[in-house]
Order: structure tokens, then C-alpha cells, then sequence
């Protein structure tokens, strides 16, 4: 079959990846991909947001199922164009319809979905520029940090977390009033803050049944040790130690269950991944953690997919295929034992002013991980250049991961531009944890 897949960073190069080495897969196109993707298919320039020449292409090149990315068209309602149209109601669309995509476009829908149906979360309260007040006077009930988050979709870096209650106060009305992060913080949802370690679980499901794909923990912060500000992620490991079969069962039984009887009873039908945004609290009479959810997306995330995708032995196209159908529990998930470590090299001044445009050398000279491309285009001459924040991803694959941690790093060394930049902990907090 013909497949379309629309984004242009790590996560649908990692995913063009793993699609391509499916018998299924006739021709993948990637709308508009990148200078990674085009090895995998061919890159159309498309706008993701413009539903109408996606269906036109959809329609003139014969495709059969279309995996969405990203989130925006999701939550600006692609799947339901598709559905609605009498054109290309047939052609399978891996994503959420609208109303299922609020998880993650509203995070106050997805904070009172959590509650009706009994998911644990953090206690917290909605605001708007009208209840402003009512919001200082929630910040002062709570103790430090306090977590803001801007209700709409902020590219990721919506969410604050302040140590100080006058500073908080202060950014809460900048969200509001001062529209901060644009619509997106039309509305601010404030939450009590969760210790504990945060990791990402996710799931596939066809509305009925699902599947859990390999868990992974990111690093969303620039600086090493978890400092300066939030980024796209400069990183992820997968799988993540402290996730025994304990703990998987606890999130299965008390997130992902839940989680799709609720889409189920409203009526949402659901074809896609959900990507469960944990924290991991430690009790401290039992020594266990308990999960507590902090977000939900409606795809997969980046650069977790990075990790996660290349663990996937099964055929990933048929199991998109048995999402998109409701046949999703004929399907077996292999997972490959091996950990996978990537680390996310970036422009310099990411995640604020960067430039573009700066030509990338030594790609050829890494035999040993995969080479994810996350911004980068082919310049006149041919060479790679840098075209984004977060330029390339470089996943390694071992027995254990110190070995893949130290793979991937060393093959990154041998890529570099001008101002590149990268984390140089990665992994070291699960190694700690590991040790102890």
C-alpha cells in the first residue's frame, strides 16, 4: 500500500525508517519530510494544516493509509476532515478525530477526563483572565514549585515550573492578560507539583483493544542536570529501569485501562497512539512507584519515538494498518530487548534565537547508530545543512545502556557544524538509579 506520513523531524524519520522495512509499505511519501526522510520515500511540500491538498494528494497518488505526526493537524481536526469526506472517507488515517485530540490540545479537558474517570493526576485548577485572582489565591494554598501550564498547544514549552510564589503570580498574569504563549494560554491550568521521576509510556489502540509499545524517558531541559530552559527534548532512553513489570502493570491497570473505557464511553473513536506523560512517585513504605500522570498526547513523542521505534521488531506498517481497522489484537508486538539511547544534537542559542543554513559534516563517517534528521535540508550543492532548533538525533543500540550511551556520543562526535551543541548527561540519572 501507499502510505503518507505528514511531519519533518526525528520523530517521522524514525518512524519512516522502521515503515519502509515493511513488506506492506509500496511507496511512503512524507509531507514535507526532510533531508533524512527522502532516503526512506519521497518529501512532498505540503502544508500540514492545509487538509484540502493533503486530500488532493492523498486522492492523486493513491493512497491507501495516512500516519499523522504531529499533533496540530490532529487537533485541528484532519482525521474528521478525512472521514467526512465522501472522497477519502476509505483511505485509513492513524490519528484521533477532534474531539479524541483534546487530550491533548486542551490540557484542562484532559485534566477533567483524568478525573471523571478516576485517573491518578495531580490535584489542580483552571484559570482565565476573568478569575485571575482566584488564581493567585489557588498559588497560595499550594507549596512551591508550582507548576503552570498554558491550556492550548505551545510547541512544548507551555508548561513553567517556579520555584518562587511572587514569581509565579507574576507569569501566571503573563499568560493571561499578557498572552505569554499566544491563544494557547488563554486559559492556564494550575497544579500541584508531583516528586518523583518523570518517564513517557505508550500505547497503540484500534478504540477497542491496544497494545503498549516500549517505554522511554526524555530530557527536556537544554543544560546538563536538568537546568536552564524547556526544549523539544534533548534526548531519550529507552527502556527505563526503574519500570518493572510492577510498575507497568499499575499504569496498564490504572491509566491505560481507564483511559480507553473513558474514550469509549464518550463515544471517541479512537484509532492511534496515546502517549502518557508519567511521573513516577515513590512510596516511600513500600519502595515502589506509583504513576501519576502529568499529560497526555495524542502521537507518539519526539525524540522518544527515536528510541522507541527502532526497538519494534514487528512489522510497523501492518500494526498501523490493524490500528486504523479494529484489528489491532490479531497483531503480536515484538519488542527487541537491547537498550536504545539517543542523543539530540541542536543548533547553538536553541531553543531562542539559532541560526539555519550551516553546513553539517562527518554524517558519512558514522558506521555504528542510527542517524535520525530532525532539521536539516540539502543545500544547492548537496550538502546537509541545518534548517531547525534540534538539527540530528543519533540512536544507538546495545546490550546494556552504558554501552549505548557511549556509542551514541562517540558517533555524534563525528558530526559537527557550526555552534552544535548537545547534552552530555544523558542516561546518567538512570545509571545512578541503577547503581543504588
Amino acid at each position: 500500500m501507499n502510505i503518507l506520513l505528514l511531519g519533518s523531524g526525528g520523530r517521522e524519520h524514525a518512524i519512516a525508517y522502521k515503515l519502509t522495512q515493511s513488506a506492506h509499505c509500496e511507496h511512503l511519501y512524507i509531507a514535507p519530510g526532510n533531508a533524512g526522510t527522502a532516503a526512506h520515500g519521497t518529501n512532498v511540500a505540503l502544508d500540514i494544516n492545509n487538509f484540502s491538498a493533503i486530500g488532493e494528494f492523498a486522492i492523486n497518488n493513491n493512497i491507501a493509509m495516512m500516519v499523522v505526526g504531529p499533533e496540530a493537524p490532529l487537533v485541528g481536526g484532519i482525521t474528521d476532515f478525512f472521514r467526512n469526506s465522501p472522497t477519502l472517507r476509505n483511505i485509513m488515517v492513524l490519528g484521533p478525530d477532534r474531539e479524541g485530540a483534546q487530550l491533548e490540545g486542551s490540557k484542562a479537558y484532559a485534566k477533567q477526563f483524568m478525573q471523571q474517570y478516576g485517573i491518578p493526576t495531580a490535584r489542580y485548577r483552571s484559570f482565565t483572565a476573568d478569575t485571575l485572582e482566584q488564581g493567585y489565591a489557588f498559588l497560595d494554598t499550594l507549596t512551591p514549585p508550582y507548576v503552570l501550564k498554558a491550556d492550548g498547544l505551545a510547541a512544548g514549552k507551555g508548561v513553567l515550573i517556579i520555584n518562587d510564589l511572587d514569581e509565579a503570580k507574576s507569569e501566571l498574569r503573563n499568560m493571561l492578560v499578557d498572552a505569554k504563549f499566544g491563544n494557547a494560554s488563554s486559559k492556564v491550568v494550575i497544579e500541584e507539583y508531583l516528586t518523583g521521576i518523570e518517564m513517557s509510556a505508550f500505547a497503540i489502540t484500534d478504540g477497542k483493544s491496544y497494545k503498549m509499545l516500549p517505554e522511554a524517558k526524555d530530557y527536556k531541559r537544554i543544560f546538563d542536570g536538568d537546568k536552564g530552559p524547556n526544549t523539544g527534548g534533548m534526548g531519550s532512553v529507552s527502556p527505563v529501569c526503574f519500570a518493572d513489570q510492577t510498575f507497568k502493570d499499575k499504569v496498564e491497570q490504572r491509566i491505560v485501562q481507564p483511559t480507553i473505557r473513558g474514550l469509549q464511553e464518550r463515544g471517541i473513536d479512537y484509532h492511534g497512539f496515546i502517549f502518557f506523560g508519567l511521573m513516577a512517585v515513590p512510596d516511600h513504605e513500600t519502595g515502589q512507584y506509583d504513576p501519576y500522570v502529568i499529560e497526555y498526547n495524542v502521537r507518539m513523542g519526539d525524540p522518544e519515538t527515536e528510541s522507541v521505534f527502532p526497538r519494534l521488531l514487528s512489522d510497523v506498517a501492518e500494526l498501523l494498518r490493524a490500528a486504523c481497522t479494529g484489528e489491532l489484537d490479531k497483531q503480536q508486538l515484538l519488542i527487541d530487548p537491547h537498550t536504545a539511547a539517543c542523543v539530540m544534537m541542536v543548533a547553538g542559542g536553541y531553543p531562542d534565537h539559532y541560526d539555519k543554513g550551516d553546513i553539517i559534516y562527518g554524517i558519512e563517517n558514522v558506521s555504528n547508530s542510527l542517524i535520525f534528521h530532525a532539521g536539516t535540508k540539502r543545500d544547492g550543492q548537496g550538502h546537509y545543512v541545518t534548517n531547525g532548533g534540534r538539527v540530528i538525533c543519533v540512536t544507538s543500540l546495545a546490550p546494556s545502556l552504558p554501552e549505548a550511551l557511549l556509542e551514541s556520543y562517540q558517533s555524534a562526535a563525528h558530526i559537527q557544524w557550526r555552534g552544535k551543541f548537545q547534552r552530555r548527561d544523558i542516561g546518567q540519572d538512570l545509571l545512578r538509579l541503577m547503581v543504588q
